[in-house]
């Protein structure tokens, strides 16, 4: 069967599509049933898209605060791993083997030079600082000047005492503080990794400050000078009350202490002093105002000294006595160069005149050696460092060569190789001779060596010459380790000659203030000689003070009644400090200052010299 397609084309029937009303209703039936909802599987569950479900959030209370479950769970979890991260890495680090890195330990010069320098602290009069560091002194001589018969009326409070006594002596006293600034000025890196430096530059002033007091330091001229406070003369029996006569501590002194002038005389303590206050004011050239008037004062004292050239005549006992002027004006104008960068010092100290009388050409028995009374091989040394470093050329290379040369000659003297000095057989060299108190030329004499040592390695040269043969540099730092490793104790006795230092050293030093207990009310002049007499040790101990020392034999006999052996002197250990601070710490620290000597020098132009005379037949 055919029909129509109302779109255009026929449209077939087909007979087996023709159904009955009956079947229509069935169909119908069928489909009124298939839009009811029937159950669907799981899987044709999930082909259906519904509206999402939203889940509840689940919380943690915490009691003050609710907090999510996941957020606490992930920082809980965090942590447990960063303590477990944590433990794991220390128990690794702990037992990981890995190398410790200590403090270096202090070689035994640096250890010495920290006490040396607290026997200076031991010797200072007047009002003492709080942080002196001894426990057993307090303020003492506080009226020094004051008596109505010190005519002067200056007030002499402050300064050293000397030694064992309570005499305070401007001539070793002078050339202590030089040693102590020129040491300061060479090695100050050495003294600050020593943790010095303060301390020696306080000492230096506590020094300077009292020099300062004995003349008229703001004037351009004087006529009078300080020479000494406190009297120690015990002459055919005297018992006049004294510093040598009473055995008193310095804090309960009553008697005179004199005070001792010079007038129209001693160029050699000007000129000492000078020199003392000029190499001061470099050490403090940092303090302006302060390095202008040491260097003031310096000028004032050398001018006298130049006028005057003349030994002073000190009082009867002359326990300190120049046997030359000429090395202190040699010495007091180098010093004096170096602060002021002034030619006319220079031209003085290189002229032919002046070296010849200071005795630069003289030779003999007491020649090179260096001491409160020589200042000859000091000076040479001060002026060869010139040549060294600067080199000002004509018309000074002359003079200044001939210093360089005896300054070598003075260096070998100081050999083994060489004869012109005995030894003990402990090695000591016996500078002096023989005589007694030999520890302080040694200890001066190996600081000459380690600077002159320093003074080539700094110029490039590797030694010098004895005669024909060579000697590297070395050879002197053994000589001036050998003559401070004695002191300190390696010497047939094995006692260390420094106070304080090592396991054994004198007990019975010949010093007032250490041997007078000081919880005991004041002790009259004689009544302290009981403290003198005894063969107890020494209630105070005087930290750093190296005594006189043994004799020729390297004997020692540690009595207080002998100062012989066993007085400390100022001069002597201010040479021992520069010695140690010279040999102390690494080599490559040690390097000395090169330029701060120089800091007031203005820059040489060597002078064209003069045409050879005319040649004649």
């Amino acid at each position: 069967m055919y029909g129509r397609d109302p779109w255009g084309g026929p449209l077939e029937i087909n007979a087996a599509d023709s159904i009955t009303d009956d079947d229509r209703s069935r169909n119908l039936q069928e489909i009124d049933r298939s839009t009811h909802p029937r159950s669907l599987d799981a899987t044709q569950q999930s082909w259906l898209l519904g509206p999402p479900v939203r889940k509840k959030k689940k919380y943690v209370d915490l009691g003050c605060i609710l907090v999510s479950r996941k957020i606490f769970l992930w920082t809980l979890g965090t942590l447990l791993v960063t303590t477990f991260l944590a433990g794991s890495i220390t128990m690794i680090v702990r037992h990981v083997p890995h190398h410790k890195h200590e403090k270096p330990q202090l070689d035994n010069y640096t250890l010495a030079l920290n006490k040396t320098l607290l026997f200076f602290n031991a010797q200072k009069s007047g009002k003492l600082p709080k942080n002196n560091n001894v426990s057993w002194r307090r303020d003492s001589c506080m009226r020094d000047g004051k008596a109505p018969e010190d005519y002067l009326h200056l007030e002499l409070i402050g300064g050293y005492y000397d030694a064992g006594d309570a005499i305070k002596f401007n001539f070793p006293m002078s050339y202590a503080m030089t040693m102590l600034s020129w040491s300061v000025i060479e090695f100050s890196a050495k003294y600050e990794a020593a943790g010095e430096l303060d301390h020696v530059k306080e000492l230096i002033k506590w020094g300077t400050d009292y020099f300062l007091k004995t003349f008229n330091s703001s004037a351009d001229k004087i006529t009078v000078m300080v020479s000494q406070v406190g009297s120690g003369d015990t002459r055919r029996g005297s018992v006049v009350h004294n510093d040598h006569y009473c055995w008193m501590r310095p804090e309960d002194i009553d008697y005179k202490r004199p005070v001792h002038t010079c007038y129209s005389r001693c160029s050699d303590l000007a000129a000492e002093m000078a020199a003392a206050l000029a190499s001061a004011s470099i050490v403090f050239k940092d303090n302006r105002d302060y390095s202008k008037k040491l260097v003031h004062g310096a000028k004032t004292l050398f001018k006298y000294a130049n006028a005057v050239k003349d030994s002073y005549n000190r009082p009867a006992s002359e326990f300190y006595k120049s046997s030359l002027f000429w090395d202190e004006l040699l010495w007091g104008g180098a010093w004096l160069y170096y602060a002021t960068g002034n030619i006319t010092y220079l031209d003085q100290v290189t002229s032919h005149d002046m070296a010849r009388r200071a005795g630069a050409f003289w030779g003999g028995s007491y020649y090179g050696v260096p001491s409160w009374d020589n200042k000859l091989p000091g000076a040479q040394l001060l002026l060869t460092r010139l040549r060294l470093f600067i080199s000002p050329g004509y018309p000074y290379e002359d003079m200044l060569s001939t210093f360089h040369n005896q300054t070598g000659v003075v260096m070998c003297s100081y050999l083994p190789y060489f004869k012109k000095f005995k030894r003990t057989k402990g090695g000591l060299i016996m500078l002096n001779h023989g005589d007694p108190q030999p520890l302080q030329y040694a200890a001066n004499a190996a600081f000459l060596a380690a600077l002159y040592s320093d003074y080539l390695e700094a110029s490039d040269t590797p030694g010098w010459y004895c005669g024909p043969h060579f000697y590297s540099t070395d050879v002197l730092r053994d000589f001036a380790k050998s003559q401070v490793d004695y002191i300190l104790g390696k010497n047939p006795r094995k006692m260390s000659y420094v106070v304080g230092f090592g396991h054994r050293y004198p007990k019975h030093v010949h010093h007032r203030g250490a041997s007078i207990p000081k919880s005991l009310k004041k002790e009259s002049c004689k009544g302290g000689w009981k403290w003198r007499d005894t063969k107890k040790n020494n209630p105070n101990t005087i930290v750093g003070a190296m005594v006189a020392g043994p004799d020729k034999h390297d004997g020692f006999h540690d009595l207080r009644t002998n100062y012989n052996y066993t007085e400390p002197t100022l001069a002597g250990n201010a040479g021992l400090v520069a010695a140690l601070v010279a040999l102390s710490g690494e080599k490559t620290l040690g390097a000395i200052d090169k330029n701060t000597m120089f800091s007031a020098v203005p820059p040489l132009t060597p002078a064209t010299p003069p045409p050879p005379a005319p040649w004649t037949p």
